[in-house]
């Protein structure tokens, strides 16, 4: 004889939400924001998601430069965040539960993505929030640290590159060893381009071995613009990630084709975009069309990254793994600016197949 039957899955009690987490959390970004970082052993958790939001227990995370340069912005940028915020964007982890809207997502589903920009429930915590649309499955076989690299350098590499180029063009990155650099070479070569790239010596066997045609060691060039322009008009898109040379922009005529477009990736210092916006061709500045861009979460191009990295078309760089307990370390390493591709921390340690959170001092 049988017992009764179950209840369906709307009748069924919301799952258990946690009150507190193990969080890194800061309130002020004076002196740099990893000099702010205290790790909270009963952090507040975040709220029951709302609408389209999901509720994701994290198990790994990776930096980028935005996790700490937005923060640093000022009293505004922070008070936009809200505070005490616990950063990261990119994640890898588990959901937990969703809103409303989002019940088409499985609780217990394996999921990777970013947020839109730092957030006050950021990834470097044992829970975060975020949006559906964020959010991709991690195809059968991929890491779930490699998951968690992907989301804002792997995305912002395709942003790149898609509605830009087209198989045959010859594209130049400018910065091919850093965390969104690694994934447009590789990316670019998936479209059918011909990719040069510049390094330094220590990076020029990863850029090749990533798939780059060529490698431009920029320590060792001293006129590295002179050598583009001495090849004329043969690239159909550059990529810049440094900023620098500083004429590199406006020279580009010389070596971009007239249709082509310079996009400013990253660079280190903010007055670059400022100065090549402002600056006018007719008074020396650049000549073709200069585009900044601005990273967006688009789950039909995080899909596609995750069956590359299933395929093997794209593998993540990474650079170093840390423990939960060494976010601080993790921060310095990504402002030291010699990562060799991406930084990636475990927010849980590995048991079989589960995953438990990193106590303090373990």
């Amino acid at each position: 004889m049988s017992g009764p039957s179950p209840p369906p899955p709307d009748m069924l009690p919301p799952p258990s939400l946690p009150d507190t987490m193990k969080a890194w959390l800061y309130s002020s970004t004076t002196g740099g924001l990893e000099k702010n970082l205290q790790l909270d052993a009963s952090a507040r958790a975040p709220p029951a998601p709302l609408g389209a939001q999901v509720l994701v227990q994290v198990l790994s995370a990776s930096l980028n430069p935005a996790d700490y340069k937005v923060p640093e912005l000022g009293l505004p940028a922070r008070l936009y965040i809200g505070t005490p915020a616990s950063p990261g964007m990119d994640f890898c982890g588990r959901v937990v539960t969703t809103g409303p809207l989002a019940r088409h997502i499985a609780d217990g589903q394996l999921v990777f993505g970013s947020a839109a920009h730092p957030i006050k429930f950021g990834s470097l915590a044992e829970y975060m929030i975020v949006t559906a649309d964020q959010i991709a499955a991690v195809p059968e076989g991929v890491e779930v640290n490699s998951a968690a690299a992907v989301g804002i350098a792997g995305q912002t590499a395709f942003q790149s590159l898609e509605g830009y180029v087209k198989a045959g063009d010859k594209v130049f990155i400018n910065g091919g060893s850093g965390g969104c650099g690694t994934f447009e070479i590789q990316i670019a070569k998936a479209m059918g381009c011909h990719v040069t790239a510049t390094c330094s010596t220590r990076n020029m066997e990863l850029c090749l071995r990533l798939g780059a045609d060529e490698v431009i060691d920029y320590t060792a060039e001293e006129d590295l613009v002179g050598r583009l322009k001495a090849r004329g008009t043969v690239f159909d898109h550059i990529l810049d990630h440094i900023g620098t040379p500083a004429e590199m922009y406006y020279q580009c005529h010389h070596f971009l084709k007239e249709d082509g477009v310079f996009v400013q990736v990253g660079a280190s210092s903010m007055t670059t975009q400022a100065g090549r916006l402002a600056w006018p061709a007719f008074l020396g500045g650049g000549r073709r069309k200069y585009v900044v861009l601005m990273y967006k979460p688009i789950q039909r191009q995080l899909v596609q990254l995750g069956e590359w990295l299933q395929e093997g078309v794209v593998k993540v760089q990474v650079d170093s793994v840390h423990g939960f307990e060494d976010v601080v370390k993790a921060f310095d390493k990504l402002r030291s600016g010699r990562a060799r591709g991406k930084i990636v921390v475990q927010v849980a340690k590995a048991q079989g197949q589960n995953y438990e959170p990193f106590g303090i001092g373990m």
